[in-house]
């Protein structure tokens, strides 16, 4: 899927009614949708828990916290990519802190171009992170399947009195000449001796 045919999640943490209008009017909802506005940390926390969100941008500082803390556990802890917005004065001691944690990091007043160059960063990254989640699940799928094979060789090994090599070639035999996976195999084989 192109980038230009994505849809992104937001969700926005400002409590400036004019930073929510002017970065909305920025978020095209062919490409930013739902877009989520909340003016508290303690309300980006309840939402978070539950929905998820491709991007959080968050308009520091915030009445019940400063957001640095929030934009950092965000980051560690999901797929999120953070853009954490303050004011030029604190910008390199913020950035010094949130960018090893992966937090975009952008001063204002902030020009529209600067902006735009911050979301299309965003989506590269989350794009990044969708790339590692489909790895991270195929690792996870075939890890199952060597625990479901091993766990079919083991029963080979002490019903049918096989040796762990014979019981790997049982199984790679029967799914070759089945034309199936050996993870099928090895669960009919689990099924009938359970």
């Amino acid at each position: 899927m192109s980038l230009k045919e994505r849809i992104y999640r937001v969700l926005i943490v400002s409590s400036s009614d004019k930073f929510n209008t002017a970065v909305s009017a920025c978020l095209p909802e062919s490409k930013y949708s739902p877009i989520k506005i909340v003016s508290t940390i303690h309300a980006a926390k309840q939402v978070l828990t539950e929905y998820s969100f491709d991007h959080i941008i968050i308009n520091a500082p915030l009445p019940d916290d400063f957001g640095l803390h929030f934009a950092i556990d965000t980051c560690s802890i999901k797929e999120t990519v953070v853009l954490l917005i303050v004011s030029t004065e604190l910008y390199d001691e913020v950035y010094d802190k949130a960018a090893s944690h992966g937090v975009f990091v952008l001063s204002k007043p902030t020009a529209k171009p600067a902006f735009f160059t911050a979301l299309s960063f965003m989506a590269s990254a989350r794009e990044r992170f969708r790339t590692l989640e489909k790895k991270t699940l195929s690792i996870e799928e075939k890890m199952e399947e060597i625990r479901i094979v091993n766990r079919a060789k083991w029963i080979l090994i002490s019903e049918l009195k096989m040796d762990e090599p014979g019981a790997h070639r049982y199984i790679e035999k029967q799914a070759m000449d089945q034309c199936v996976t050996r993870k099928s195999i090895a669960e009919q084989i689990i099924k009938m001796y359970s």
